[in-house]
């Protein structure tokens, strides 16, 4: 089997963490690896398929005579701008976990159970942007039901982890919560979020726009039809909750007029979708929550329903790990689906 040459920007990070234990776990065909950083954490060390990497400060020279084959950026929007070019002129496809490559119409942005045609589009820039989390795990739930019915209107409602704000938003938590214990809570600090999150929700995250939603939201409803290919219609609220991983979402999908839409067809055709999981017994108590999608692979749906008024619209609950099924595992699935490209030629 080939190997490829590796490189990870933001190997200390919560993402970067996580690629490397997904490539480990998927016997990923690494050659050389090449573990990259802010100087902030150049030394520190990583563990990989038993051996121990020194993690390397992320320069403009750092990919000049490395030949590397695939470099995935998970340091944030501004070091992608800067530094991705770089592993591209080295000859690496980027594929990059920002968002800021993710709109540019010639970026292919890829989820790869559902447009996994478009990564043939890379050689344009050299980069494949990975979509916002909730978008992913989003569009594993409406691709077999568009592909069954055709989707006119999508309205979500997310409730997202902590662990969506880095680990500096999980450790946030984790402090409030034992402040709280203590009898100190409103002496806790509150960086990672607007408001403490510890005990409360908040209906924010990232930066307000002129339209009245948020950049998260608009990144769902961006996003989602440039990965489907549609025009759906998509409302966003996006809620930050005290839960420290897996993202939940609550969505509400409005069919083609005149379609006869059943439960049982729907929930057929999730259940048939590739690394979409469904657990759907309430009288059982049997639905997606986090602590059953952390640590996992797969997007969890449940709670499959008719709406009371509309036979046209159906409501669903959708659960998935956004630290691996959001970010590092769709990271990983795209360059599987590129190295087939590439072995096809």
């Amino acid at each position: 089997m080939k190997r490829y040459n590796v490189a990870v920007v933001g190997a200390s990070g919560a993402v970067g963490e996580e690629i490397f234990r997904v490539l480990e776990e998927q016997n990923f065909p690494v050659g050389e690896l090449l573990p990259l950083a802010s100087a902030n954490s150049a030394g520190m060390e990583i563990e990989f398929k038993g051996e121990t990497y020194k993690i390397e400060e992320l320069t403009e020279t750092v990919f000049e005579g490395r030949d590397i084959d695939i470099a995935f950026f998970s340091a944030g929007g501004s070091v992608s701008a800067h530094f991705a070019k770089y592993a591209v002129e080295a000859g690496a496809v980027v594929i990059d976990n920002t968002s800021h490559f993710r709109m540019d119409p010639d970026v292919p942005l890829v989820v790869p159970e559902v447009n996994p045609e478009d990564i043939e589009l890379w050689e344009q820039t050299g980069i494949i942007a990975n979509p916002n989390c909730s978008t992913i795990q989003m569009v594993h739930a409406l691709k077999p039901l568009d592909d069954l019915y055709g989707i006119r209107r999508v309205d979500v409602s997310t409730y997202q982890a902590t662990s969506g704000a880095g680990k500096k938003g999980m450790e946030e938590l984790v402090m409030q919560m034992k402040d709280f214990f203590a009898f100190k809570l409103d002496e806790s600090e509150v960086n990672a979020f607007p408001h403490q999150i510890a005990l409360n929700v908040i209906p924010q995250i990232d930066k307000p726009q002129p339209n009245g939603y948020t950049r998260e939201e608009m990144k769902m409803v961006n996003e989602t039809n440039k990965i489907m290919h549609t025009d759906i219609a998509v409302s966003a609220t996006c809620v930050r909750v005290p839960v420290l991983r897996s993202h939940s979402e609550a969505i509400t999908i409005t069919f083609r007029e005149g379609v006869d839409v059943s439960v049982e067809e729907a929930r057929a055709a999730l259940e048939a979708f590739e690394n979409v999981k469904v657990i759907d017994d309430l009288e059982k108590g049997e639905y997606p929550m986090p602590i059953i999608a952390t640590d996992t692979d797969y997007t969890y749906v449940g709670r499959i329903r008719k709406d009371i008024f509309d036979e046209n619209i159906l409501h669903l609950w959708c659960v998935a790990d956004q630290v691996r099924v959001g970010a590092a595992t769709n990271a990983v699935r795209i360059a599987q689906k590129w190295i087939k490209l590439q072995e096809s030629y």
